[in-house]
């Protein structure tokens, strides 16, 4: 298997510090996963989610030109489902003027018209507003 980033791979633990474990990789090659990517939790010590010997599956982050191989496990998860989220609900806009329905074959200048249309609708509105953020009061 070629060793590129953004591929995942099966290594094993070699040897864990406390900025991160080592990883033996294919092809002879080793890896660190930095403390930062052991897992999607906090991880204060790396010994809580890794064991010299472990077969692990990561990602690969980056290459540098030295051959030092950066590697993720928590990029190689997949992510998991939040139970009970629901979608943010809509946020309430000022109605926009309905535009007409557009015929089946419309020429560029009927678009522009309609587009210069409604963009006019859309800056009365937006200086009204922002009349409104001043106090709505003109200084004579």
């Amino acid at each position: 298997m070629d060793l590129a980033v953004g591929n995942i791979v099966t290594g094993k633990v070699t040897t864990i510090t406390k900025f991160g474990a080592f990883i033996a990789l294919p092809e002879g090659k080793s890896g660190l996963v930095h403390i930062s990517e052991v897992a999607p939790t906090f991880v204060s010590d790396v010994h809580d989610f890794l064991a010299e010997g472990q077969e692990v599956t990561v990602k690969i982050l980056a290459i540098t030109p030295e051959g030092k191989i950066n590697l993720s496990i928590k990029q190689a998860m997949p992510r998991p489902q939040r139970p009970g989220r629901r979608e943010a609900p809509a946020r309430r806009t000022a109605p926009t003027p309905a535009a007409p329905p557009e015929p089946a074959e419309q020429t560029f200048e009927d678009k522009l018209k309609q587009f210069m249309s409604v963009s006019d609708s859309k800056q009365s509105e937006l200086n009204r507003y922002i009349a409104g953020k001043r106090g709505g009061r003109r200084r004579k």
